[in-house]
């Protein structure tokens, strides 16, 4: 401290410290004066001493002035030193950094004017403390006063220009300043970071595209600033390094593709845009390096098909289509497992047009990898199941087309159909909504013989007797109704004299009784007319109810529809036909007298021309109708269905026992019946406490005799009237 006194006068000291700004610059010139001479004599002593009571007495006083004096002297002390400063660095340097988080922002002001000189002079040797000036440069950029923020951007271009000129600048020292900082949310600190990245990026010696990884999320980050000058230098810093990652032999794209997918979800529109772009950029340079990263990638690319903005969604459907496109082998980590998951997930998308997409990538995966698909089958099969009740048609087509791969094995097939079963049963509106399109669909992808085989082998064990008939009655409408069904309709016309049509008529004869109109349909279909007059005969009473009733008035709206072409004109031979007039004249005698349907088979009926019936074979009752049939048989045949005449006792039914499959339809009918009149005494009992609980509740009100007796006699069926 002594030395120093002796070579700075009292008074430059003095002024040094005045409160007037050329008082203390005059005093920094003697500094600079008198630092000159000790440098050019070789007195570094000396110099260090001086500098050391810049330092302490006014760098560090208490005193503003004393400060701002010190500053401004550590400056002029650099400016003296000139060439030899970089050995006194490490004492001007430190003071001056502190300075930069004075309370006092003229202090401020000052430090940032002090060490833009002291750069000046020895420019790369400062770089040794980059990155605490970087720091305070940081801070500065949002500093509170315009002053000191113009002061800050001046000194910070000049550090820029030291640094993109020197060769001893560390990039790797640098990064985990700049990644430190990315996420910090000021405007002038984003533009000071953005500012910086974009020079470092240009100077050619510094690869900062292998530390793209570090800060690329906090570039993403920008792209949703409120200030649309940030947004626009972000995005092309970013636009900047997707060229150079074109340009480029080599790129992580893995820990990117992280970031990429973080950022292909952000509630930001034109993030979301930027990264499914960078997104699809990669998917097509990537290559092998991104397999590790398909579910993820996967993971965002579904979402943003159904974006609400069409620039994302062409993006992302491009981008799918070229994932999809690439063919990988699980053994070089293209993790099958995890792309399913994500498919899976997705397929509970709010949107359709992912749904769709994750059902697609199930069904690719299918075609390339079965094998390992079908290992987590389990994982997947509950949710493609619960996917047959999506709302969308395309949506169930698609995901029956998946179910019908899977189902190509045999063990699978049951699986799916016993699936299908046990969604119907749980969820009527499915089979009531969906149940003929899933049923005709499957029987197209599957085989219709295969899919209502294995279906009539579960119901015919079906414990749920409500759900068995009403899954039969459903399964029935189709087999009658649906073109694709055609070939299994004409296969089950032929059970008479086909043997395959035998075996499916028996087949289906097991689970269709669990509906009379059911079976009744299917003799119809099979022509065989004399069971489905056994049938007939054999219902009781409690088979007429109001649901055989309607499903009557469809079979027999059913009867006048193309379907059933052959069988009208097989009422042109009666003969020929005994049984069918009399399987439809006890159809027609079961519906009530003023239904539609049974004005249409009366109408029917009587539409047979008289010239079909010779006299032998006819003749008309006193009213004209209905006709009384007589047939005649030649000596030594016997009938055994319409049509077939079987001479000495040929097997003329192709081996079909009717009188067994005649107990099996009376058993399972009496099943039903059973069932139904349990339920009916529960619903009694139910309804016997609730009453009784009413009754204790509330007082008894006495009954009028006369009220009684009227209500009883109300309560008589009118005579000639059917009740249903």
């Amino acid at each position: 401290m002594a030395d120093a006194l002796s070579v700075v006068p009292a008074a430059v000291l003095r002024n040094l410290a005045d409160k007037l700004y050329e008082k203390r610059k005059n005093a920094a010139l003697e500094i600079e004066g008198i630092v000159k001479q000790l440098a050019a004599a070789g007195e570094h002593d000396k110099i260090t001493a001086v500098i050391d009571l810049l330092t302490q007495e006014f760098a560090y006083s208490p005193q503003a002035n004393h400060r701002k004096g010190g500053l401004i002297g550590l400056a002029a002390a650099t400016v003296g030193l000139s060439t030899e400063a970089a050995q006194h660095l490490e004492q001007i340097v430190p003071p001056v950094l502190n300075s930069f988080s004075d309370q006092d922002s003229r202090v401020r002001y000052y430090a940032c004017e002090a060490l833009y000189n002291i750069a000046k002079v020895v420019r790369g040797d400062f770089i040794i403390y980059f990155n605490q000036i970087f720091d305070a440069l940081c801070k500065l950029s949002a500093d509170s006063d315009a002053n000191v923020q113009s002061a800050a951007h001046l000194l910070d271009r000049l550090v820029k220009d030291i640094v993109t000129e020197s060769d001893q600048f560390s990039i790797e020292e640098f990064i985990p300043l700049l990644r430190e900082r990315m996420n910090v949310l000021n405007p002038y600190v984003r533009q000071f970071l953005v500012g910086w990245i974009t020079v470092l990026d240009s100077v050619p010696d510094i690869d900062m595209l292998g530390f793209l990884p570090d800060f690329l999320d906090g570039l993403f980050n920008m792209l949703s600033d409120s200030s649309h000058e940030i947004r626009q230098q972000a995005d092309s810093a970013l636009s900047e390094f997707l060229q150079e990652i074109k340009n480029s032999p080599s790129v992580d794209y893995g820990r990117m593709a992280e970031i990429l997918v973080q950022r292909a979800g952000s509630p930001d529109e034109f993030t979301r845009l930027t990264a499914i772009t960078w997104i699809n950029e990669f998917v097509k340079l990537g290559g092998d390096q991104l397999f590790p990263y398909y579910a993820d990638i996967l993971g965002a690319i579904l979402p943003c098909i159904s974006d609400k903005e069409e620039k994302i969604r062409v993006v992302a459907r491009e981008t799918n289509e070229e994932l999809r496109a690439i063919k990988a082998d699980p053994a070089e980590a293209f993790d099958v497992e995890a792309i399913l998951s994500v498919a899976r997930r997705q397929l509970s998308s709010e949107w359709e047009a992912t749904r769709i997409e994750a059902l697609h990538w199930i069904s690719t995966l299918l075609n390339r990898h079965r094998a390992e698909v079908l290992t987590f089958l389990n994982d997947i099969f509950d949710t493609l199941l619960k996917a047959l009740s999506d709302p969308s048609d395309e949506v169930v087509l698609l995901v029956l087309q998946v179910h019908a791969c899977i189902a190509e094995d045999p063990q699978h097939f049951r699986q799916l159909i016993v699936f299908l079963v046990h969604n119907f049963r749980v969820d009527n509106s499915l089979l009531e909504k969906r149940g003929a399109l899933i049923i005709r669909r499957l029987c197209v992808l599957l085989d219709a013989e295969r899919v209502y085989r294995k279906l009539s082998t579960i119901l015919e064990g079906e414990s749920d007797l409500d759900f068995a008939s009403v899954m039969v009655q459903a399964l029935n409408l189709i087999l009658l109704t649906s073109s694709e069904l055609s070939e299994l309709r004409a296969l089950l016309k032929q059970s008479l004299v086909n043997p395959a049509g035998k075996d499916l008529y028996v087949s289906l004869y097991a689970s269709w009784c669990h509906s009379p109109m059911a079976i009744i349909s299917l003799c119809f279909l099979a022509q065989t007319y004399q069971h489905a007059s056994a049938v007939i005969q054999s219902l009781v009473e409690e088979d007429i109810n109001v649901k055989f009733l309607v499903q009557l008035d469809k079979l027999v709206r059913l009867l006048e529809t193309p379907i059933f072409a052959y069988l009208r004109l097989q009422l042109l031979e009666p003969g020929r036909y005994t049984w069918l007039f009399k399987a439809l004249y006890g159809l027609l005698m079961l519906l009530p007298q003023q239904s539609a349907a049974f004005k249409i088979l009366k109408t029917r009926l009587k539409a047979v021309p008289s010239y079909s019936f010779n006299g032998e074979q006819l003749k008309r009752t006193s009213s004209g109708n209905p006709y009384q049939i007589r047939h005649h048989i030649a000596s030594g045949s016997q009938i055994t269905e319409d049509g077939d005449i079987a001479v000495d006792g040929g097997n003329s039914d192709n081996g079909i026992d009717f009188t067994a499959r005649l107990q099996q339809f009376e058993q399972m009918q009496n099943q039903h019946r059973i069932n139904a009149k349990a339920q009916a005494q529960l619903r009694n009992t139910s309804t016997s406490m609730s009453k009784e609980a009413q009754i204790m509740e509330e007082p008894r009100q006495a009954v009028p005799s006369d009220l009684s007796v009227s209500s009883s006699r109300s309560s008589k069926r009118s005579p000639g009237k059917l009740q249903l």
